[in-house]
């Protein structure tokens, strides 16, 4: 789930606030500058070496979700990781990367990707006959089908950040409480993605909880007037908050050699 906040706060135009929803079994790394790739900011997945969701000094930004529904995807796809990493580690206009994305779309399982910066964002999907396109302003909701699909879920989280917008300053306690919530659907109000009513309840809370995949780490993001990134990742094991880490620095223009410095670690 990515809840995105474009231009809609008078100090942080850009927001955004999300839980990744993996099996507890996939091996991954916290949030930090890559040792690689210094200028990256991001957690990784070790298994296939992208990520999820992050964010380079200068400002480069993508996110991903995975794309639930019936789906046989090609027979060796390329991992939805590295669709992430990639646009992180490179330097190709954000259009022209999302077009060569969706040039190539057919070889991998469904996803959804958000890639740009704050101030030019671009979204595709792989699924739903959906064209590259820009992310206009406002708060918009991204779960395991199109943008903005009113699912319970991605309306109940859309209302809570509209609301929460409405302060001068964010309230990280109020955001991560959003993230945390694990309400279910009702049962008239859950979609059909093909897995059956059982598991599309356990999914359905913006908080997944089941006994072996649920969300591994809820993230805060921001970007404000002046070019002050701020990165929260609070992470959980079967469901339990952990440690968080908190890290800030101010957008360059150039990749930076320096590899940034944890302003804090602790619950």
């Amino acid at each position: 789930m990515i809840l995105l906040a474009l231009s809609s706060h008078p100090k942080y135009p850009f927001i955004v606030a999300a839980n990744r929803d993996e099996f507890y079994a996939r091996p991954t790394a916290a949030a930090g500058f890559w040792e690689d790739a210094p200028h990256v900011l991001g957690g990784r997945d070790l298994r296939e070496r992208g990520t999820w969701l992050g964010i380079t000094r200068h400002g480069r930004f993508a996110a991903v979700t995975n794309f639930r529904g019936p789906d046989s995807g090609p027979a060796e796809p390329i991992s939805r990781g590295r669709l992430v990493g990639d646009f992180l580690l490179g330097d190709t206009s954000s259009e022209d990367y999302v077009a060569r994305v969706a040039a190539a779309a057919d070889r991998y399982r469904g996803f959804n990707l958000l890639a740009g910066t704050g101030t030019e964002l671009y979204y595709f999907a792989n699924r739903g006959d959906v064209q590259p396109c820009l992310v206009v302003p406002g708060v918009h909701a991204l779960s395991n089908h199109l943008l903005n699909t009113p699912w319970p879920k991605v309306e109940r989280a859309r209302a809570g950040l509209r609301e929460l917008l409405q302060d001068a300053d964010i309230d990280t306690g109020a955001v991560m409480d959003l993230l945390r919530d694990d309400t279910r659907a009702e049962a008239d109000e859950l979609p059909d993605t093909g897995v059956g009513a059982a598991i599309e309840s356990e999914l359905s809370p913006i908080f997944i909880r089941t006994e072996a995949y649920g969300t591994r780490c809820s993230t805060l993001l921001s970007m404000d007037t002046r070019g002050e990134v701020r990165f929260i990742e609070r992470t959980f094991v079967d469901g339990r908050p952990q440690a968080d880490k908190q890290f800030q620095f101010r957008l360059s223009p150039a990749v930076s050699e320096r590899t940034g410095a944890e302003l804090r670690s602790g619950s």
